[in-house]
């Protein structure tokens, strides 16, 4: 198949830019079949905002907790029913090793 440069608008700022064919092969190597929606700039934005801030504006809640090995308290990023055991950070890793 073959590409051609085309004129896109972005969702977010309204500027146009360029979708390169070099991008357009790209996409369709790794299966992508979607013309991208924001400019490289917002694009860029978008992405260190979500790593710079574990994502976005988001805050995650955090429940307390009592570790089923020690006994201590701690707090985790999900709400404990009581089914399963909960563990404090260091035993959890104790755990997976």
């Amino acid at each position: 198949m073959e590409y051609a440069d085309k004129d896109l608008v972005c969702s977010e700022c309204d500027n146009s830019f360029v979708f390169s064919a070099g991008e357009q092969e790209f996409y369709a190597g790794r299966g992508l079949r979607n013309e991208p929606r924001r400019c490289p700039a917002c694009r860029q934005s978008r992405k260190e905002q979500r790593f710079s801030s574990g994502g976005g504006d988001r805050v995650r809640e955090m429940y307390p907790a009592v570790c089923a090995n020690c006994s201590k308290e701690t707090e985790v990023p999900f709400k404990p029913t009581g089914v399963r055991p909960v563990y404090c950070s260091d035993c959890f890793n104790q755990q997976r090793v």
